[in-house]
């Protein structure tokens, strides 16, 4: 049988994105962001949780780079930021079975997940 080298070490910034991703609030919260920039009382307002809740995992989301946090006046506004993704994207293509990421595909399955967030929301 023959011996692989193992894997390399995913790096704590990589770690974070693969972790924020993985829940399904998150992904939905950044499909919504992909069509434009949205304040935080707007990215919470199709959700059965709390402000405080919401306000977490936009923390969570900024913490992983994948999302910027401005206020403008007295509102705090969201950004996507889609380059957090390309060491993601570049570690899934190491597998060999992955293409390059296609963000077109990527938003499908964004809007996808939030589609079936919608019809059956997460307990809060």
């Amino acid at each position: 049988m023959p011996m692989h080298a193992p894997a390399p070490a995913l790096s704590p910034a990589l770690d974070a994105v693969f972790s924020a991703l993985a829940d399904p609030t998150r992904r939905a919260i950044l499909s919504m962001l992909l069509e434009d920039d949205m304040a935080v009382t707007d990215v919470a307002e199709p959700f059965q949780m709390s402000l405080a809740a919401i306000s977490k995992h936009l923390q969570i989301l900024a913490e992983a780079g994948l999302i910027s946090q401005e206020k403008r006046g007295r509102v705090k506004w969201c950004k996507l930021e889609p380059d957090a993704m390309r060491e993601a994207s570049i570690w899934m293509q190491g597998f060999g079975q992955f293409e390059r990421l296609d963000l077109d595909a990527f938003e499908r399955f964004l809007e996808a997940e939030l589609q079936a967030i919608e019809v059956d929301p997460p307990a809060a």
